[in-house]
């Protein structure tokens, strides 16, 4: 494989709902490479969900293409995982069993599913709840129950829809820092996380390039990257630099 292949490619993409004549998202492009993390950050309601189930070959868009190392995503693909921002978990499955979902898409044997299930919630620090259901959890339980269902099926990309947003600042800003380990980790597969926020610090926190999207329809207004080590410290300068920069181009 080409070291230099874009892990996802979003080229022209364009979408508009049913029966509904404007477009949502109008020609957007961007790209992620490997170990690299992207933030798609933009106005309420301009399509930046609906953008990131393109991606994850959920919908299908209009116009343009999605490429996933060199092939043309037209559905769902091994290789991509999604992290909602609701859990999405199922509450008549225990916890174990919606991790378990995340396997379906793989041709292994319920005896591997259970080892891949349980080995992934002990490594996002669950043991113990395995057999529990997920009314019992916390919500930032829940979202970790979330990211294992996603990375039990080995992804090389992981989506996530504001997947911090409905948590505590402590808990989110945990839960950031174990994403961060997880893109880095030379013992887990993933080698690029696309992540939609509407959180401009969140997006500088843990970005290595921001996609800033306009009004609907959407258009790409600006990339910007951000060039510093982690952890970053939110009161330094090229921090807050970074941050003003993003507001100016959201609010231009």
């Amino acid at each position: 494989m080409d070291s230099l292949m874009h892990i996802i490619e979003v080229r022209n993409v364009s979408f508009s709902f049913e029966g509904v004549a404007a477009k949502v998202i109008d020609n957007v492009s961007f790209h992620a490479d490997r170990g690299e993390f992207v933030s798609v950050i933009g106005p309420s309601g301009c399509g930046k969900s609906t953008l990131l189930r393109i991606i994850a070959g959920l919908i299908r868009q209009e116009r343009g293409k999605v490429i996933h190392l060199g092939d043309e995503i037209e559905g769902p693909v091994k290789g991509i995982s999604f992290v909602f921002q609701d859990f999405a978990l199922l509450p008549w499955l225990t916890n174990i069993e919606n991790v378990k979902l995340g396997c379906s898409m793989l041709d292994i044997s319920e005896t591997e599913r259970m080892r891949k299930a349980l080995m992934e919630l002990e490594d996002v620090g669950l043991s113990g709840f395995e057999n529990s259901y997920p009314n019992v959890l916390s919500g930032g339980m829940k979202q970790r129950v979330g990211i294992a269902r996603a990375l039990v099926s080995d992804p090389d990309v992981l989506l996530m829809d504001e997947p911090f947003s409905s948590l505590d600042e402590l808990t989110a800003e945990i839960l950031r820092k174990d994403i961060l380990y997880i893109l880095k980790s030379k013992d887990l597969p993933v080698s690029s996380v696309i992540m939609i926020t509407h959180n401009v610090e969140e997006a500088v926190e843990l970005s290595d390039k921001i996609v800033i999207l306009s009004h609907k329809p959407s258009r790409v207004k600006r990339v910007i990257g951000v060039d510093m080590k982690h952890p970053r410290n939110k009161h330094s300068r090229p921090f807050m630099k970074t941050v003003d920069e993003i507001y100016a181009t959201l609010t231009k």
